[in-house]
């Protein structure tokens, strides 16, 4: 794979259960929540918990459901965009199945 247009079927195929990806879709939420409180709150200590929240729900739908290896192991970049596109896929009622 050389561009992310590539990745987006294998990603999609890595995230096929249906509880997986609701995993993904709650942790980067939840991602997006600890975000805008660090910066309304200017509580910087908080961003910590980004790759914490995130990475612990996805690696729970991918150790845990759909038994594979996260993306994120071999493709880190496509991987977080991988992400953010499902959840905003989701956000607009697309790949809840």
């Amino acid at each position: 794979m050389t561009t992310f247009k590539e990745f987006w079927p294998f990603y999609l195929q890595e995230h096929s259960h249906p509880i997986n990806r609701r995993l993904h879709f709650v942790g980067t939420l939840c991602v997006h929540l600890v975000l805008l409180y660090a910066l309304l709150t200017q509580e910087w200590m908080a961003l910590w918990l980004l790759p914490v929240i995130g990475y612990g729900f996805a690696w729970v739908g991918h150790f845990g459901v759909e038994k594979n290896r996260p993306a994120t192991f071999k493709h880190p970049w496509w991987s977080l965009m991988g992400d953010f596109k499902m959840f905003y896929s989701m956000c607009a009622g697309k790949l809840w199945k």
